[in-house]
C-alpha cells in the first residue's frame, strides 16, 4: 500500500509542520489547519525552511518547490478536503482542545478517513471515546524533528479496528520510518521511559550533581544516547515536558512529580530552543 493520497494535519507548529513535510515528500497533498491569517502564514513558512532544508542535506528527491505546492495551509477545521485519507491531531497536549479538533474534523472528513492523533502521553482510548466511530483512530506519535527522526510510536485502544492499525503501520513504513506498536497506556513505551529519565536529569541538576553539559555528555557518551535528557527537554519543549509529566504525575504516581526547577522554568519563559533558553542557551 502506498502513502495516503490526501492528509489532513491539525496543527501547524514545528511536528504538524514536519509531519505535513514527510507525507508531501512522499506525493501526498497536505491540508494544514491553523487559526488565525499569522498562524496560517507561520505554518506555511515552517514547512518551507523544512523543505529547504532537507534539500541542503541532500534528503530531498525533487525541488523544494514541487513538493511544498503540494502543501496547502488552511484556517479552520472545516476546511479539510472531505476525501482526507489521514488526519493527524498535532494540537497541544491538552485532551480537551485535542478532542475539539478531532471531532470537528471527524464530521468533515468521509467514512473511510483514519483519524489520528500525535499525543506523546494521552489516552488513545479516552480521546477516541469522544467520535462516533472510535475503530478508525489510532496514535500515531511522531518524534522530533519528524523528517530526521526514524521512529513512530503507533498506539492502539481496545477499540481501534485492525484494519486501521494495519493501513497506519504500512503508511509509516512508507515513509521510510520503523513503527513500534504499544497498547494504550498512560505515556505510552516512549514518553513513559524518556521523561522519567529526563525528570532525573533535572533533579541531579536540582542537587548539584553536575551542570547540564556533563550529566548529557554522560548519557550520550556512556550510554551512546544520541542527546542527553536534558537537550532532548529542551528540544521537546520545557512547557510540553511539565504537561506530560502532570499527566503521568496524576495517572502513574510519585515518580513522575515534575520537579521544582522545571516548574521554575516554565514560569520565566525558559522553555528550551523555542524560546532561547532552557537548561541549556540556544
Amino acid at each position: 500500500m502506498s502513502a495516503p493520497r490526501q492528509v489532513g494535519v491539525l496543527g501547524g507548529g514545528r511536528m504538524g509542520a514536519g509531519i505535513a513535510q514527510v507525507f508531501a515528500t512522499r506525493g501526498a497533498r497536505v491540508s494544514v489547519v491553523e487559526s488565525g491569517p499569522d498562524a496560517v502564514e507561520a505554518a506555511r513558512a515552517r514547512v518551507a525552511d523544512g523543505l529547504a532544508k532537507a534539500a541542503e542535506r541532500g534528503k530531498l528527491p525533487e525541488d523544494p518547490a514541487v513538493v511544498l505546492a503540494r502543501v496547502v495551509v488552511v484556517e479552520g477545521v472545516d476546511r479539510l478536503p472531505a476525501e482526507s485519507d489521514l488526519v493527524v491531531e498535532a494540537v497541544p497536549e491538552r485532551a480537551d482542545l485535542k478532542i475539539d479538533v478531532l471531532t470537528e474534523a471527524e464530521a468533515v472528513v468521509g467514512e473511510h478517513a483514519v483519524l489520528a492523533s500525535n499525543t506523546s502521553s494521552l489516552s488513545i482510548a479516552e480521546l477516541g471515546a469522544a467520535l462516533r466511530v472510535p475503530a478508525r483512530f489510532v496514535g500515531m506519535h511522531f518524534f522530533n524533528p519528524v523528517p530526521a527522526s526514524k521512529l513512530v510510536e503507533v498506539v492502539h485502544a481496545p477499540e481501534t479496528a485492525d484494519d486501521v492499525l494495519r493501513r497506519v503501520r504500512e503508511w509509516v513504513r512508507d515513509l521510510g520510518k520503523t513503527d513500534v506498536v504499544v497498547r494504550d497506556s498512560p505515556g505510552f513505551a516512549t514518553s513513559r521511559l524518556g521523561v522519567l529519565l529526563g525528570l532525573e536529569a533535572i533533579r541531579m541538576l536540582e542537587e548539584g550533581v553536575a551542570d547540564a553539559e556533563a550529566i548529557d555528555h554522560a548519557m550520550e557518551l556512556g550510554y551512546r544516547h544520541p542527546m542527553g535528557p536534558l537537550r532532548s527537554t529542551d528540544l521537546v519543549g520545557l512547557d510540553v515536558r511539565l504537561a506530560i509529566a502532570e499527566y503521568l504525575h496524576k495517572t502513574l504516581g510519585e515518580r513522575f512529580a515534575p520537579p521544582r526547577l522545571l516548574r521554575e522554568k516554565v514560569a520565566a519563559g525558559e522553555l528550551g530552543r523555542k524560546s532561547g533558553r532552557g537548561f541549556h542557551s540556544w
